[in-house]
């Protein structure tokens, strides 16, 4: 029996890529935000914080990223639909260490593997969720 292991993770350039279209992203909307990208172990890859970005943005994008690179899933919209319906879920999952709901976070896959997430925090969570969805669309548009 031949048994492999293969664990791809998110480069430093696609994680700067990702910090830097965030906070253009950010800056045409005049926000102030946090980007965190974390590698697919929930290891901290990459960091930016916008001049006068809120101080509570700075753990926030944090638990953003981990919540969406430890469930494979965003959060926000996609998590509430996850866990809306089942009482022991809705209630357990707010729980977790370094879990939090609010929208702006979201897995970053590539050919369909886990290879790290982005955490984006600062503005209201529909606009972090922007400057994430900028941000991956910009990723996955440039050529590798």
């Amino acid at each position: 029996m031949k048994i492999s292991f293969e664990n791809s993770t998110i480069s430093r350039q696609a994680a700067e890529l990702l910090i830097e279209t965030a906070i253009r992203t950010a800056e045409n909307s005049s926000l102030n935000i946090s980007v965190c990208i974390l590698d697919s172990s929930g290891r901290m890859k990459a960091f930016s914080s916008m001049d006068n970005a809120p101080a509570v943005s700075l753990e926030t994008c944090i638990k953003k990223a981990k919540t969406a690179v430890g469930f494979g899933i965003p959060t926000g919209k996609a998590w509430y639909e996850f866990i809306k319906n089942d009482p022991i879920l809705h209630a357990g999952a707010q729980h977790l260490p370094d879990f939090i709901l609010l929208g702006g976070g979201s897995p970053i896959l590539y050919e369909g593997r886990l290879i790290g997430a982005i955490g984006v925090s600062g503005g209201h969570y529909e606009q972090d969720e922007k400057c994430v969805a900028a941000a991956l669309e910009k990723l996955n548009s440039t050529p590798s």
